[in-house]
């Protein structure tokens, strides 16, 4: 997005603020369904906690997409946006049966990651069809904090307990109409993923009356100049050939699935905050800004990358800044980074803050959380109003001592 639009958009709807864009996002959809159009039957399922604002779920809806949810929350978010439950994916971890339960109850498709749980469902509900999520032991992604698929994950059922599940599915005599894995983000290396693939292709023989192999996602947006990023497009190439050669040993045309998230969203946004102080100390410039990990935790919780830019001074001259926030902790976003001369006052827009990041904004130190806006066919549309101290505190009751 143009740096005057985004600078208008602060001035007029205040900071700090979260801003979308409508078209960033239909181009990577298009872009990853571009990548694999040699294949019959594809389905996006949109990874709704990368972000959950019920707008962005209904924009999906148009491209076509489904929606992957990971708690009973999501499920009824995506229907709320309109979404037809077949249209759903739940792939919780770690949640009750009875939350699985109501999750079926509401029509949408199942994903199981546990022995006991499965064992339970099938017992119970024969007839609900089940998709099962294997761990493949495989780490395709870059960074271990957001790695999910190596052998001690909570994630998943481990490839080494497929007789344990085909156990469980005969004794059950339930229904499994899918197989899936996810390895984690920031994939980086395509042959490793495609390893992984083979892990899953050989999960999914097992199994006669499949509808789908959801292969997960988790790839690599670039986070600044220079970085690597996953080549989408040999990565297309690639598995649909693989995908098409098994669903002919099948004997059948299978729907191949992915549950993008960050690679939808994340370079679709920008956070826009204003500084608050400049400080210098007898090392470092502190830029001071309007906001904190209560807003964007991802610095400080994985270590992101997130590039800042002065919207109020694109053509000064740069200088090195430690970019950090007002909480009453460490909250730093930046050490020493050259930014343009900021001056109190000025706007920085952070850059690839679509994903993961409103979605993990708190009410830490009692700070609201802020608004959120949709650049639309040239038009910035209100998609969450910032909150007030009426929202801290509506749900709290006040007694009396």
């Amino acid at each position: 997005m143009d740096n005057t639009v985004l600078l208008n958009i602060a001035k007029t709807h205040g900071d700090p603020i979260y801003v979308y864009d409508a078209n960033k996002i239909k181009f990577q959809y298009n872009r990853l369904t571009s990548a694999f159009k040699g294949v019959k039957k594809l389905k996006l399922n949109y990874a709704v906690k990368a972000l959950s604002n019920i707008s962005i779920l209904k924009l999906m809806k148009t491209f076509g997409a489904g929606l992957d949810t990971v708690s009973i929350e999501e499920v009824k978010l995506g229907l709320a946006a309109g979404f037809d439950p077949k249209e759903i994916v739940f792939t919780p971890n770690g949640v009750s049966l009875e939350e699985i339960e109501s999750a079926a109850k509401m029509g949408v498709m199942i994903n199981i990651d546990n022995l006991s749980i499965l064992e339970q469902f099938g017992s119970k509900h024969p007839n609900t069809p089940v998709c099962i999520r294997i761990n493949p032991h495989v780490m395709a992604g870059g960074n271990a904090n957001i790695s999910v698929g190596h052998i001690d994950s909570k994630f998943g059922i481990s490839i080494h307990q497929i007789p344990h599940i085909l156990r469980i599915v005969e004794n059950t005599n339930m229904t499994i109409n899918g197989v899936h894995m996810h390895t984690g983000s920031d994939i980086l290396d395509i042959d490793v993923f495609l390893y992984a693939s083979e892990i899953l292709f050989n999960t999914a023989k097992q199994f006669k009356n499949l509808d789908f192999i959801d292969f997960g996602s988790g790839f690599k947006v670039p986070y600044k100049a220079g970085d690597i990023e996953t080549n989408i497009e040999e990565f297309g190439d690639k598995l649909t050939t693989r995908f098409k050669t098994f669903c002919k040993e099948y004997g059948k045309d299978l729907t191949l699935a992915f549950e993008p998230g960050k690679f939808l969203v994340s370079e679709a946004g920008y956070f826009l905050t204003k500084v608050n102080a400049i400080k210098q100390t007898t090392s470092t410039v502190f830029a001071q800004v309007n906001s904190g990990f209560n807003h964007l935790i991802r610095p400080m919780l994985y270590g992101s990358h997130h590039d800042i830019i002065n919207i109020s001074n694109t053509n000064g001259r740069e200088r090195f800044y430690s970019v950090v926030g007002y909480i009453c902790e460490t909250d730093t976003f930046a050490n020493n980074r050259r930014i343009n001369e900021i001056n109190e006052g000025d706007i920085l827009a952070f850059k690839n803050a679509g994903a993961y990041c409103f979605s993990m904004a708190s009410n830490y130190n009692s700070r609201y959380r802020p608004a959120e806006i949709l650049w639309y066919n040239n038009k910035a549309h209100v998609i969450r109003a910032r909150e007030t101290f009426e929202d801290i505190i509506k749900l709290q009751k006040n007694i009396d001592f």
